[in-house]
């Protein structure tokens, strides 16, 4: 078990609102430091942001819960921070140490009323996982089966309360001094958001969910759920079975046992379509630490404390939902997503379909290239910018999960095809209750498609006609170069930054001078650098800005 060693100064007895706040902020003003110091440089190579994300992993690692589980939620927005923050956050996981064992005994002993002895016929001191929500210790019961039992962290609860009032409060100051922040709707984002961490440390609801999912895939042998030994379970213990298997993204292990990746990726894909279009209750973190393989080929799920729900389709719309896929009809995918609450409708829905049918284009046939998204970036910033909207939280869970699923899929075969993964699932829709009106649908989607095929336009007629389209919809940008105006504008932005740094250099000169005879003559040390190092600036600035004005001339 990878560990690493931070001062968790989340993880004590007494943490005072103030010293929260405190820790909060200095990582924040660290962290825009350490962004003024790459702008002022102009390091902003993608070397320099991944040293400043793998620092930034760290901090949140250290900040505790609410923080990691924060950064993992971003990790699934491209669109929203750098590329090679995602991929930082993207291996974002609770690697922190564990607690004592006798913490965790003494909390089994507290929930279950009864010596650790008395309860557990054995009882292994050391866990076999720890995170920043609980640990998993494994041990047998008296009737002999073997468990393994979750154990929360102390004072968790208090630590969410602490930094749901921290963040209210840095939230509060951002839509007061920053007015881009109220359309943002931060307040309703974070509140729902702590809703769901609340609910991840209530193991009841854990237990309750496992037992929903079972009852989903009772008829699948080749999923399982284990059961839950409610006797042994309250709010901030679980016991549940052991089942120990392969990891699923082990390549190596998986060839060893001579397990197919080709099926096994294919069951997974299926069981993750089953839980969003037919059920409509999925597992949203779907990493590889929640999911294993028998030696029989068969996937065992584990955690279920991080479960979301939609609206779930029928047969019928699943079969048009599929052929709307195949033939790329951005306008029927729309409607279903909006059917099933993943997308909020607003009045010009353009730059959502653009989205849309970005991903049919890219995704469908191939595995997700998050490179990919460099190409619309600039897109969905100006889409945000101009009319903002709230995504769904369900919707960004399914993006998590899509994602980490593709990247599961790849580690196993970087060939995959989505599309192609997911046709056991199509074919399973015809064994419904009523195969009749599903191979209907079918045949007459079908004979659809090979009618388009049929009638379509020559490439120049849908050149055309795309051009032309686009040209209505707003979605052309048309771009303009004048040399001489970008001459200028970069005088005026080097004349611009001089000015800052005459301004930085006096502010620091003059503190430094009122400094320097009092008994804080060390901090006037530090600014007269500072004086140096901004007067430096200054200098280069300023000789840019003299050889700007000769090439104007």
């Amino acid at each position: 078990m990878r560990l690493i060693n931070y001062n968790l100064s989340w993880d004590r007895n007494r943490y005072s609102l103030f010293a929260r706040q405190w820790d909060i902020t200095i990582t924040i003003l660290q962290f825009s430091w350490l962004l003024l110091l790459d702008f002022i440089s102009k390091n902003n190579r993608d070397l320099q942001k991944k040293k400043r994300a793998r620092w930034l992993v760290k901090k949140l690692i250290k900040l505790g819960p609410t923080f990691i589980k924060i950064g993992q939620a971003l990790s699934t927005r491209p669109d929203l921070i750098p590329l090679e923050y995602v991929e930082e956050f993207s291996q974002l996981q609770d690697r922190v140490p564990p607690f004592l064992s006798e913490d965790a005994i003494a909390l089994i002993e507290l929930e279950l009323g009864d010596n650790i002895e008395n309860i557990f016929a054995e009882f292994e001191r050391v866990p076999i996982a720890a995170a920043s929500l609980g640990q998993v210790h494994r041990a047998k019961l008296k009737t002999g089966e073997k468990v393994v039992v979750k154990v929360q962290r102390r004072g968790l609860e208090q630590l969410f309360q602490l930094d749901f009032k921290v963040l209210k409060i840095l939230i509060g100051i951002g839509n007061r001094f920053i007015p881009s922040f109220k359309k943002y709707d931060l307040n309703l984002i974070y509140q729902e958001f702590f809703e769901i961490l609340f609910a991840e440390i209530n193991y009841l609801q854990e237990g309750e969910n496992a037992d929903r999912f079972r009852f989903n895939f009772q008829k699948e042998p080749k999923i399982i759920v284990p059961k839950v030994y409610w006797e042994y379970t309250t709010k901030k213990i679980l016991t549940l079975e052991y089942l120990p298997g392969i990891k699923i993204n082990d390549k190596e292990a998986l060839l060893e046992k001579e397990i197919p990746i080709k099926p096994l990726i294919e069951l997974g894909i299926c069981t993750y379509l089953k839980q969003l279009l037919e059920d409509g209750f999925f597992q949203s973190d779907p990493h590889p630490g929640n999911m294993a393989v028998n030696d029989e080929g068969a996937i065992i799920f584990y955690d279920f404390g991080a479960m979301a729900e939609v609206k779930g389709l029928a047969k019928e719309q699943m079969v048009q939902t599929f052929f709307a896929m195949l033939q790329k009809d951005t306008d029927q995918v729309l409607n279903t997503l909006i059917y099933m609450g993943l997308i909020e409708p607003v009045g010009d829905m353009t730059a959502v379909k653009r989205l849309i049918s970005f991903s049919l284009t890219r995704f469908l046939d191939k595995p997700i290239d998050v490179n990919a998204f460099k190409e619309i970036s600039a897109e969905i910033y100006v889409m945000f910018e101009q009319q903002p909207f709230r995504l769904p939280p369900q919707l960004t869970f399914i993006i998590k999960a899509l994602t980490t699923l593709d990247g599961i899929a790849r580690t196993l075969d970087s060939n995959y095809s989505l599309l192609a993964a997911s046709q056991p699932f199509v074919r399973n829709l015809t064994r419904s209750s009523n195969p009749t009106n599903i191979l209907l649908l079918i045949a007459r989607e079908g004979k659809n498609i090979i009618q388009k095929q049929l009638l379509k336009p020559s490439r120049l007629e849908t050149a055309f006609s795309q051009f032309q389209q686009r040209l209505e919809q707003g979605e052309l940008q048309l771009r303009s170069r004048s040399l001489e105006a970008e001459r200028i504008n970069k005088s005026i932005y080097l004349a611009i930054k001089a000015l800052i740094y005459a301004c930085l250099s006096g502010f620091s000169l003059l503190g430094g001078i009122l400094l320097v005879s009092t008994l804080y003559h060390i901090w006037a040390f530090i600014l007269f650098g500072l004086t140096g190092l901004f007067s430096l600036f200054l200098v280069r600035s300023l000789f840019r800005l003299i050889v700007a004005e000769k090439l104007l001339k």
